[in-house]
């Protein structure tokens, strides 16, 4: 096979290569270089030798370059100071001069001003080869055989994008953003659900943390303990002080108990019935509010440690008019009000209450003490007992919780107080108690007695043991004239009026119902060492002593009483 390259092949003759360059590869890149053919110009479309203008030291040696036109001598010739063509392409048109000057646009002027005419821009760059590589069949020119031309549109698919290629590209990126976006969500929805766990998880340790803390888990408060949690309740450290409300202008007095545990940081206000049966002085059983009477506040005090076994540290005598000032001075008090107060000052009826009923009531001092003194016709005592709990809640939320405010605020009020309490020490067990209530950790409990003025220890024994941590003693019960009261009189009141005096006479009572209205009252015991009592007891409830008679008493009582219309109560 013939090699059209080889040197010395058929028709073409001796052919020479030289050196021109390298390619991008690295690669020598060789040049065909064809022996000189006097009077004869071949045209390769890819491999022209043309005559040009200057000096092309790859052209064919031998020929000589006319002088080129000098523009600024009127188209002398000029000396020729070889024109280098770098790509060895010297064009040639129209029959023009060898040896132009090289011009690096393709430009030449022509015409009447003595100008070369423009030349256009062929493709006239030689071909390179490497030797023995086989090249395209129309690299070479043959003799005879018709020019090609070739056309852009030829080459268009190298330039155009295949469009089914953008596509496959467009669904690649497609894809790969789709996905990313999926695992990034992922990513995000499992990143919250740890958080949202380990702050629930917190929480709930917090929550339990607490509750531990303060107390209030089930199972372990003070309020939830049972019987063999007793000896723990009683270890607990608590400060105790008595409270005694004096109604100067009513008459009657209101008790309770401030508890402050400092151990488990919560405070209590216990309720104490006026019926509660105590033991005086002289071993005689007595009530609370005789007691309040006649045996004073240390009297009193003692007594109370030995039913409760408590430990109280001191006595507040607060008359109701200190109590007004002490309202005052605190900024006044928010109660939730169960009953509307009329105006004691009220000239006639009909009138604006003083005190209304309703939540968040706003009281003033005046206000404050006829709602803690009020109590309404058939009410018992306790309901009033009640409001007078609520008057000192409101008093602790807004009492100062420092120590030195609070003192202040005692000293204030220029009452003069138990030896036994001090202003100082006042002053500081108020401001503790104050910071307890702000943070709704004082709470009010009522002392369940029962009828008899005694303590049931099922009853009792929350409150007893674990606000006080005392232990329920009430006195023997024989000790005291147990005296049943049947109420004849038409008045429902009658029967708890009956029962407070008789309480306070240091009997015991025992309700006997209500019976069909009769005119007069009747005393009856049974035996004959009880004829005294009896006498005692109409005249305790201030019935006549005709009214005392032996017959037959209900129940285990030792005196029945049957009140009838002409009973006038004394005390209510």
């Amino acid at each position: 096979m013939n090699d059209r390259y080889d040197a010395g092949a058929a028709g073409y003759g001796a052919d020479q290569y030289e050196l021109v360059g390298y390619d991008e590869y690295g690669q020598p890149v060789y040049r065909q270089v064809q022996a000189q053919q006097p009077q004869q110009q071949t045209y390769d479309p890819y491999t022209q030798q043309h005559q040009g203008y200057g000096y092309d030291p790859y052209a064919q040696q031998g020929q000589q370059s006319p002088p080129a036109y000098d523009y600024g001598s009127g188209g002398q010739t000029a000396p020729d100071y070889g024109s280098y063509d770098p790509y060895g392409t010297a064009t040639h048109q129209g029959g023009a001069a060898q040896g132009a000057p090289h011009d690096p646009y393709g430009q030449t002027a022509a015409g009447t001003t003595g100008r070369q005419p423009r030349v256009a821009e062929q493709s006239a760059r030689q071909t390179a080869h490497i030797p023995q590589q086989a090249g395209p069949d129309h690299d070479q020119e043959v003799p005879g055989e018709p020019q090609r031309e070739y056309h852009t549109e030829q080459f268009a698919f190298v330039e155009e994008p295949d469009a089914n290629s953008e596509d496959v590209i467009d669904w690649l990126k497609f894809t790969e953003n789709r996905t990313e976006r999926r695992e990034e969500a992922r990513r995000r929805a499992r990143g919250r659900i740890v958080a949202l766990v380990v702050v629930l998880a917190l929480v709930a340790a917090g929550g339990v943390g607490y509750l531990w803390y303060a107390g209030k888990l089930p199972g372990l408060s003070s309020e939830d303990s049972k019987a063999g949690t007793a000896t723990a309740a009683g270890a607990q450290k608590r400060d105790v002080i008595v409270v005694h409300l004096h109604d100067t202008k009513g008459g009657g007095t209101s008790t309770a108990l401030l508890v402050d545990n400092t151990t488990t940081e919560r405070g209590s206000t216990v309720l104490v019935p006026n019926s509660l049966a105590l033991t005086s002085d002289d071993g005689t059983t007595t009530t609370l509010a005789k007691s309040v009477e006649d045996d004073g506040s240390d009297g009193t005090r003692d007594a109370l440690d030995t039913v409760l076994g408590t430990d109280i540290e001191g006595t507040w005598r607060l008359d109701t008019p200190y109590l007004q000032n002490l309202v005052d001075l605190v900024g006044n008090i928010d109660v939730d009000t169960d009953a509307e107060v009329p105006d004691p000052a009220a000239k006639k009826k009909g009138e604006a209450p003083l005190v209304n009923k309703g939540r968040d009531q706003t009281l003033s001092g005046k206000m404050a003490v006829a709602y803690a003194t009020y109590r309404a016709p058939g009410e018992a005592q306790n309901a009033q007992l009640e409001r007078f709990g609520q008057v000192m809640q409101g008093v602790l939320r807004k009492m100062s919780s420092d120590p030195q405010a609070a003192t202040t605020t005692i000293q204030t009020l220029a009452q003069i107080l138990d030896p036994s309490l001090t202003d100082k020490d006042l002053g500081t067990f108020l401001a503790g108690l104050s910071d307890l209530a702000k943070g709704g950790d004082v709470k009010t409990d009522l002392l369940p007695v029962q009828n008899d003025g005694t303590l049931s220890a099922q009853a009792s024994a929350r409150v007893v043991k674990n606000v006080l941590g005392g232990t329920a003693k009430s006195p023997d019960k024989d000790a005291a004239v147990s005296v049943s009261v049947q109420n004849a009189t038409g008045v429902k009141d009658n029967t708890e009026k009956a029962r407070v005096v008789l309480l306070n006479g240091g009997f015991t009572f025992l309700e006997s119902g209500t019976g069909t209205a009769r005119a007069t009252s009747e005393v009856v015991y049974a035996d004959a060492a009880d004829k005294a009592n009896a006498a005692e007891v109409a005249k305790t409830l201030g019935l006549p002593a005709g009214s005392v008679t032996k017959g037959r008493t209900s129940g285990s009582a030792d005196v029945s009483v049957v009140l009838g219309q002409d009973y006038k109560p004394s005390s209510g």
